[in-house]
């Protein structure tokens, strides 16, 4: 009997993967169809886990199944990004009439990602405080000591890492290593490497201009087929969305939801404030906030189910560059660095609220001016080099209490509402590198504002 309800549930994402498909084929537009996969999966996801309970095999069962198509597609935005990552910021660089612009770019992007994330951490501090939590208030269960353990285990692996040993990890050793993933700062690392061939292209170009040209050839061509995979592989962000909200749904402990709804309620409206100041930058540049937003929702819906910055990289360059009029070589640039460093979910406002719910617990004043001052510029600083998948903000907490003195084995209490809760935060990283790439533009006067403006531009190779 299992085994036909799992059939079914199976045939029943199929036959909504055919609908979405049905309306690719009518040219519903690419949001449209975002956000209805993103609402089916919900409503699917409410229905499975009411058929069958919470944590039961059928459901374990049937998003494994789902998981095909959901981690499916994250996997193949994942294999692309480092090949759009290295390929665009050559072409980008080599593209530029002075190196002196690569820096400029670089600056203005940095600067916004880290001071935004300061402000997060300021607006994540206010709202511990508007709601009072006290880490003392949280009762720990078994899996909220299992993950303590086991963020007590990855401090003490990085305990012995100093402020300048972890930015010394920005920099490749061995790139084909890097290449892989296989650090938490490797997308950073291939950023570098990237800057650095790009420069030595352009040393190259002055002194044999024949050989530049023939490697600037072969990186225009890469270019365009890169650019090609990203396009197929974005044509499957409906169905991978629907997968993903249907597990994240059918697999949610609503229980522990409710027990913790406090904190998961304090960091939505800590989320949302900072969102708000996001669109009020963007005003403040004199472009249209609500023009904005309507541009960069299929980008947001998509980092909400998928937990990745990382993987959310290929649609937000895309987006930038076809609806927000973003420069080409600032959106390539942009979208990796916001996706490993300064994000404002991960590494501003959830480090702080722990700081402070936590700072209780030993006898530390967290309204303490000393205090606060210290845990702001500490989550600026350790904001450098955060994973951008799912669980960096982790390893964001865990830096941020080591350095404040603060026991990071209480950051485990929150295990049952984490992915909720990651699902806000990894939205709010992308708009952060979304919006540092359209300010930056916008500074840099390179800024494509008819394209900005028009409310009817898109990201069109992906919205048939």
């Amino acid at each position: 009997m299992e085994a036909l309800f799992i059939i079914v549930n199976i045939a029943v994402l199929l036959a909504i993967i055919g609908l979405l498909m049905y309306m690719q084929k009518k040219h519903v537009s690419f949001a449209k169809r975002v956000f209805t996969g993103m609402g089916l999966g919900i409503l699917l996801g409410i229905i499975l886990q009411a058929a069958y309970g919470n944590g039961s095999e059928i459901i374990s069962i049937t998003t494994d199944w789902y998981s095909i198509v959901g981690s499916g597609y994250v996997r193949l935005l994942m294999v692309i990004v480092v090949p759009l990552v290295m390929v665009s910021i050559i072409r980008a660089i080599i593209n530029l009439e002075k190196t002196k612009e690569l820096g400029k770019m670089a600056g203005w992007i940095i600067g916004i990602l880290v001071s935004t994330a300061m402000v997060a951490a300021l607006v994540g501090i206010g709202s511990a405080f508007l709601f009072d939590l006290n880490a003392e208030q949280i009762e720990a269960g078994q899996a909220e000591n299992e993950r303590a353990e086991s963020m007590e285990a990855t401090y003490a692996e990085m305990e012995n890492q100093t402020t300048p040993q972890r930015i010394l990890n920005f920099i490749p050793n061995n790139i084909f290593l890097d290449m892989t993933g296989d650090r938490p700062t490797s997308t950073i690392a291939v950023v570098i490497f990237s800057i650095i061939v790009g420069i030595a292209v352009l040393g190259v170009r002055r002194k044999n201009p024949e050989q530049a040209d023939l490697f600037i050839k072969i990186v225009n061509s890469l270019y365009a087929v890169v650019m090609r995979i990203v396009t197929l592989i974005l044509r499957l962000t409906p169905f991978g969305v629907l997968a993903l909200m249907t597990n994240m749904v059918a697999s949610t402990n609503f229980a522990g939801i409710i027990e913790l709804g406090k904190f998961v309620l304090a960091s939505y409206v800590a989320l949302i404030v900072m969102f708000f100041i996001h669109l009020a930058i963007v005003g403040g540049f004199g472009l249209n906030p609500l023009t904005y937003l309507k541009k960069v929702i299929p980008v947001l819906g998509f980092a909400f189910t998928s937990r990745s910055s990382a993987g959310t990289i290929p649609l937000n360059v895309q987006a930038q560059r076809d609806s927000l009029g973003v420069n080409e070589g600032v959106a390539n640039m942009s979208a990796p660095f916001g996706a490993t460093m300064g994000q404002n979910g991960c590494a501003g406002i959830y480090p702080a609220m722990l700081a402070v719910m936590i700072a209780p617990t030993v006898g530390i004043d967290p309204l303490s001016p000393g205090f606060l001052l210290q845990l702001v510029l500490i989550v600026g600083i350790s904001s450098f080099g955060v994973a951008g998948v799912g669980g960096g903000a982790t390893f964001a907490a865990i830096i941020v209490l080591s350095s404040m003195g603060l026991p990071v084995g209480l950051a485990g209490l929150l295990i049952s509402v984490e992915a909720l809760i990651d699902m806000g935060r990894t939205a709010l990283n992308v708009n952060g590198a979304m919006v540092s790439g359209t300010v930056t533009s916008r500074v840099l006067g390179n800024l494509d504002t008819d394209t900005f403006n028009d409310k009817n531009a898109q990201t069109e190779k992906i919205a048939i």
